[in-house]
């Protein structure tokens, strides 16, 4: 008899305000009736409005704690959000090659929304080249996809397509870009993938803010993959679940 997927492992590091990381990842998890199993990174001490410290757990560590998930759980997917260091990257992918058939999402976490620097700079080649083509999706914000391609800042939707392109061209199988971080009455993400038209997921911009929105959507698509929804039924839910606690957000 078959196991059925019952976990999502969330690879990510913690947050002592309970804003953002694991928390949030957690949180989202259980809403779509899933256990989550969890992988620390680093420790994080921050309150809603600034990061203090990181302290980013060894690699080995890191490495260890995802093997044993995957043992001790039937794990249906993982989310990735904070790596912290170039090591921790490698380690996580040294992984997740011995278990590509789990399907992944990458939050790639550069800086929290207070500011505070979440990964070394050195780190970022590292994850879009060796890490990215291990995912089934990538979600940045417009200003995570400028930093991992190398570009100032994101203007046009133009511009977001063609950079857009860039991680597709680097091997990330699919990419989520989000456009909560622009401006305007809407916000527009946009789905890319190799050899298929960009597909426009339009919503109203919310008068109303929330940490960790971030966490929250890479989670819950990494949830509904693990119940067998295609990437594209899995964001469009995943974001409307999102938007959901933006609108009850106090």
């Amino acid at each position: 008899m078959a196991i059925t997927a019952s976990h999502v492992l969330a690879i990510a590091g913690s947050d002592s305000s309970g804003g953002a990381g694991l928390s949030r990842d957690v949180e989202a998890i259980a809403a779509f009736g899933l256990r989550t199993a969890i992988a620390v990174t680093a420790v994080t001490v921050q309150t809603h409005q600034q990061v203090l410290t990181v302290e980013a757990m060894p690699p080995a560590l890191v490495a260890d704690q995802m093997r044993t998930a995957l043992e001790a759980n039937p794990i249906g997917a993982i989310k990735i959000g904070m790596l912290a260091a170039k090591g921790t990257i490698d380690a996580v992918a040294s992984v997740l090659r011995a278990h590509a058939n789990v399907p992944v999402v990458l939050d790639p976490v550069l800086a929290a929304s207070s500011g505070g620097a979440l990964l070394e700079p050195d780190a970022v080649a590292v994850l879009t080249h060796d890490l990215m083509p291990l995912c089934r999706l990538i979600t940045p914000n417009l200003q995570e996809l400028a930093l991992l391609t190398g570009s100032r800042s994101v203007g046009s939707e133009e511009e977001v397509l063609r950079q857009g392109r860039i991680l597709l061209d680097a091997g990330a199988p699919a990419v989520l870009v989000k456009g909560g971080h622009g401006s305007g009455k809407w916000s527009t993400d946009i789905l890319l993938r190799p050899d298929s038209e960009p597909v426009r997921f339009e919503a109203l911009r919310l008068n109303r803010q929330l940490r960790g929105t971030g966490c929250m959507l890479a989670s819950a698509i990494a949830a509904l993959l693990a119940l067998d929804a295609t990437v594209e039924e899995s964001v469009r839910r995943a974001k409307q679940f999102v938007r959901d606690n933006i609108s009850r957000a106090e």
